[in-house]
């Protein structure tokens, strides 16, 4: 087994005039009041790499340019899509009209497990929140459905970059199983 070199990495990666004519998946994710500018910029990377729709992002949530952010997003900011909106339940409200599905990732009494998307949860947009109290009461009562990530260890929660990675992640495969795109 060989480990590519750098060179060969980029030989089979989109360049960022490539992607602004590519066909994204339809999966956008909703950034409500996290604290972190590296927690943002490392979800601009995941998105990057999972080729979503766009991000939006709410409230005090930190927005480019800002070099904390950069420093973690190592250009992504460059090559998704963003919004932002300053309430969260306007960008909600606005998520719905554009047709999609809004799923919180969240700890609820009513939830589906984050591996069970089914094709009518598309387009789909998925909702994180801050890193202490998670997505804002006045945004949950809007979605749609909440999808979990078990917690199997003495931890209840994962940082919100790494749950929306495994989130967002779950997603594009399931479009993808979904859509039998290959």
């Amino acid at each position: 087994m060989k480990k590519l070199l750098h060179a060969e990495i980029l030989e089979k990666r989109l360049t960022e005039e490539q992607i602004a004519s590519v066909q994204r998946h339809p999966i956008t994710l909703m950034v409500d009041n996290i604290r972190s500018l590296y927690n943002v910029g490392s979800m601009f990377r995941t998105a990057d790499s999972a080729l979503l729709k766009e991000i939006i992002l709410c409230g005090y949530t930190p927005h480019p340019p800002r070099k904390e952010i950069e420093k973690t997003a190592l250009g992504a900011t460059n090559t998704v899509p963003w919004r932002y909106f300053v309430q969260p339940e306007k960008a909600v409200e606005t998520l719905r009209t554009e047709g999609n599905r809004i799923l919180a990732v969240e700890i609820a009494e009513q939830h589906r497990m984050y591996d069970e998307l089914k094709a009518d949860d598309y387009p789909l947009v998925l909702i994180v929140g801050n890193e202490i109290t998670g997505i804002s009461d006045s945004v949950m009562a809007m979605v749609d459905d909440v999808v979990e990530i078990p917690m199997y260890g003495v931890k209840h929660s994962l940082n919100v970059s790494v749950a929306a990675g495994i989130a967002l992640y779950e997603a594009v495969r399931a479009w993808r199983s979904l859509s039998e795109i290959k």
